[in-house]
C-alpha cells in the first residue's frame, strides 16, 4: 500500500498540538453559563466554522469547559467557546478532519434529528461519536455524548438544514453538561474500536456521505461496510489498545444495567457515576449487589454510587438528567480507590432496571439502557482520577435493592431525585440568576447575520417538543 499522503488525525490539546488521549467536560448553563467566566455568548447569527449560525437557546448556553489531555492530565479550565474554535481542544481535533481532504471516517449518533438520517431508538446503540483514518489505517476516536453532533466529518460534504458546530446545532445540546474523549489509534487498535462498534449496534448509515467516506486498508473497509445493522451477540468485548486504554463494548441484547456491567467487568471495582440520571432511574447499589438482570460470567459488581452533583472551584454543579439548565448529559465514571485509578467515559446513562418491575410494574429487563448498546473507554492515570475525583465530588443517590425499595445512604449522603438543584452552591444560583451578555464582535473574518426567525428546539428530552415546524417524540438522551 502506499504510504499515506496526509499525517494520521490525532487528538489535539489546541491547534496543532497533537498528544495521545484528550477528554473535555463542558459545564452546563446554569452553573458556568456562556463561553467565559462573565457569561459572554458569541453574537446570535454569527457563522460557525463547520456550518450553522450561532442560536440563541434561550434554555440555556453554555460551552465554558475543563480539559486534559496525556501531556497535561490533570483538568484546568479552557478558553473560548469548545468546539467553535480552532484553538480550543475539541474544536483543534474536529477541525483537523472536516477541514482535510484525503482522511476517512465514521460519524454515529442514535439522535441526528433527520439531518441527515431520523433517530434510531432501542435496540439500536445509545452511542455517539467518530473515527477517522489515513490511508494506512492509523487515526483516532472521538466518543462524544451530544445528540445532533457532529454530524457531517468534511466540509466538502456540509450537514444540510441543520448546523454543525457547537452552538450552531437546532438541538440545544449545550445546556446540559457533556463530556468528549479522543483517543489516537492505530491501525489494529481501528480493528478493535470498529469490532466494538459493530457488536454496540451503533446508528450509521453508509450510503451518506457526510457521516461515511469508507477508504484505507481492505480489512478496515470491510468492518466498516458491516456497520449500519443490529447486532444480535450478547457478549461483552472487553479489549487493551495500545495506548493502555480498554474499551469495553455493551451489546443491545444483553439486557443488564450498563454501568453495574462495567464494575464487573473490571473485576467488581467500585465505581462513582455522573450521567444521565432520570426515570427509569437506577439507583446506587451496595457491595455484594448483583442485579436479577444478569447474565452467567459477567462476574460480580462492586459498589456503583450515582453522583447527582459535584463542583468546580467551589460552584455546584447539578449531575442528574433533567428538563433545564442545570442538569448533566456526560456519562463519566471513577474507581473510588486510589489504588487503581480509572477514568471512565462511557455512552449509556444509568437508566433501566435492577430486576423485572424495578422503577414501575411490567418493567422488563430490557427496559431503556438495559436493552441498548454502547462503548466505553477505560483510561488508568492518577492526575486524570485525581481531578475527575474532585469534580464529582458531592451528593449521591440512595441505595435500593433490586426490587426497588430503599436500602439505605449512599456515601455521606442519600438525597433523593433532582436533590443536584438543593446541592448548587449560592454561588452559583447568583451567577445563573445574572442576565447574560453577548459579546458585540463578530468572530475574525464571519459577518453577523440576522437571528433565524424560525424557534430553535429545545434539548432532546422524553418527552415531545415542538422541532422547527414540526413535532417528533423526542429519544432518551
Amino acid at each position: 500500500m502506499a504510504q499515506s499522503s496526509v499525517t494520521p488525525p490525532s487528538p489535539m490539546a489546541g491547534k496543532n498540538t497533537a498528544v495521545d488521549w484528550m477528554f473535555a467536560f463542558k459545564f452546563n448553563a446554569q452553573s458556568f453559563p456562556g463561553c467565559t467566566d462573565d457569561g459572554t455568548t458569541p453574537v446570535v447569527g454569527s457563522e460557525g466554522i463547520f456550518g450553522g449560525t450561532v442560536d440563541t437557546y434561550q434554555s440555556g448556553h453554555s460551552q465554558q469547559y475543563v480539559f486534559a489531555t496525556s501531556a497535561a492530565p490533570t483538568l484546568v479550565k479552557g478558553t473560548e467557546c469548545l468546539g467553535a474554535t480552532l484553538e480550543d481542544p475539541l474544536g483543534a481535533t474536529f477541525a483537523q478532519i472536516y477541514n482535510t481532504p484525503g482522511y476517512y471516517f465514521l460519524l454515529w449518533n442514535d439522535q441526528f434529528y433527520d439531518n441527515p438520517i431520523e433517530n434510531m431508538d432501542s435496540p439500536w446503540g445509545h452511542s455517539k461519536g467518530m473515527v477517522a483514518w489515513d490511508d494506512d489505517g492509523n487515526g483516532m476516536v472521538l466518543q462524544v455524548s451530544t445528540p445532533s453532533w457532529p454530524a457531517s466529518g468534511s466540509a466538502a460534504h456540509p450537514r444540510q438544514n441543520d448546523g454543525n458546530t457547537l452552538g450552531c446545532i437546532n438541538d440545544d445540546d449545550i445546556e446540559v453538561s457533556q463530556h468528549f474523549f479522543s483517543l489516537k489509534l492505530t491501525k489494529a487498535d481501528l480493528v478493535v474500536v470498529l469490532q466494538a462498534l459493530a457488536n454496540a449496534s451503533v446508528a450509521t448509515n453508509l450510503s451518506q456521505q457526510s457521516i461515511v467516506n469508507n477508504g484505507g486498508p481492505d480489512d478496515i473497509q470491510a468492518l466498516v461496510n458491516d456497520l449500519g445493522k443490529q447486532s444480535a451477540s450478547k457478549q461483552v468485548i472487553v479489549a487493551t489498545l495500545s495506548s493502555g486504554v480498554k474499551v469495553i463494548s455493551k451489546p443491545s441484547a444483553l439486557a443488564v444495567p450498563p454501568w453495574q456491567m462495567i464494575s464487573a467487568k473490571l473485576g467488581g471495582v467500585d465505581l462513582r457515576v455522573a450521567s444521565w440520571w432520570a426515570a427509569p432511574a437506577i439507583y446506587s447499589t451496595d457491595e455484594g449487589q448483583t442485579p436479577t438482570c444478569w447474565a452467567p460470567g459477567l462476574g460480580t459488581p462492586g459498589v456503583v454510587d450515582i453522583a447527582t452533583s459535584g463542583e468546580w472551584n467551589g460552584t455546584g454543579i447539578g449531575l442528574e438528567g433533567g428538563d433545564g439548565p442545570m442538569f448533566n448529559h456526560a456519562k463519566i465514571g471513577i474507581s473510588t480507590n486510589a489504588k487503581t485509578p480509572l477514568c471512565i467515559f462511557g455512552d449509556m446513562n444509568q437508566q433501566g432496571a435492577l430486576a423485572p418491575n424495578y422503577a414501575h410494574p411490567n418493567q422488563p429487563c430490557s427496559s431503556s439502557q438495559n436493552g441498548r448498546g454502547g462503548t466505553f473507554y477505560v483510561v488508568s492515570n492518577a492526575a486524570l482520577w485525581t481531578s475527575l475525583t474532585a469534580l464529582l465530588k458531592g451528593a449521591s443517590a440512595p441505595i435500593k435493592a433490586n426490587d426497588g425499595s430503599t436500602v439505605g445512604g449512599s456515601g455521606a449522603n442519600a438525597p433523593t431525585m433532582s436533590s443536584a438543584k438543593a446541592s448548587v452552591s449560592k454561588k452559583t444560583l447568583a451567577k445563573a440568576s445574572g442576565a447574560k451578555k453577548t459579546s458585540s464582535k463578530t468572530p475574525k473574518g464571519k459577518t453577523a447575520k440576522k437571528a433565524p426567525a424560525a424557534k430553535r428546539r429545545a434539548p432532546a428530552r422524553e418527552s415531545a417538543r415542538k422541532v422547527v415546524k414540526k413535532v417528533v417524540k423526542r429519544s432518551p438522551r
